[in-house]
């Protein structure tokens, strides 16, 4: 886990302290869990920041709050929706064997079959969320799709099977699927397309 992560205890709550802490490379947060007492937190900016970036988004870390060292892992931060600056982190007490809800990110790796045929890669999830061991929450769920042809459908249950944690989610859920070409599409439907982009390129969702 390398270097614990020095922090001090937060009494001053006022915006403008909060905003001198954030000009000064400081981040206010909060360190809560079952049977802890919630402690609000000023902490390093860089060095939270280099923390998460040897432990993993989901990694556990020591923390220590005025001597009272603790185990815990980043559960939500905010950050400016303009300059993309952290704001505030919430970091969970934890120990290896605490079972906590996370969201981790896909990534399909490979070029899908279906989709060098002429069909559209759909991908209406980009993270799923899972209940697991503190110590076993993956970085990512990588998933390859080279071999998906048109009309096939990767489904949370069709991954399920490979990971010992539980996903949140009804196994026909569905990760990624290449739709038909979409000159098929408008031949079937009898409809001429206008001219232009569409808005839904590629069919994906947010």
């Amino acid at each position: 886990m390398g270097a614990i992560l020095q922090a001090t205890e937060r009494t001053n709550f006022r915006r403008s302290f909060l905003k001198n802490l954030r000009d000064n490379g400081k981040v206010p947060g909060v360190v809560y869990g079952k049977n802890v007492e919630t402690v609000s937190i000023t902490i390093s900016k860089s060095d939270l920041l280099q923390k998460i970036k040897e432990n993993g988004r989901h990694g556990v870390f020591s923390i220590n709050v005025n001597g009272n060292e603790k185990q815990v892992i980043l559960t939500n931060y905010q950050e400016d929706p303009l300059t993309k600056d952290l704001l505030h982190v919430d970091l969970l007490a934890v120990d290896a064997q605490t079972e906590v809800k996370a969201d981790v990110r896909i990534t399909l790796s490979g070029e899908a079959v279906g989709v060098k045929d002429g069909g559209v890669l759909n991908q209406p999830l980009f993270e799923l969320s899972i209940t697991a061991k503190a110590d076993q929450i993956p970085e990512e769920i990588a998933i390859d799709i080279t071999n998906l042809k048109v009309g096939e459908t990767v489904t949370v249950g069709d991954i399920s099977r490979n990971y010992s944690f539980e996903f949140n989610h009804d196994s026909d859920d569905v990760i990624a699927t290449i739709l038909p070409p979409k000159q098929e599409e408008e031949i079937s439907t009898g409809e001429e397309q206008e001219p232009g982009i569409p808005d839904n390129l590629e069919g994906r969702e947010e």
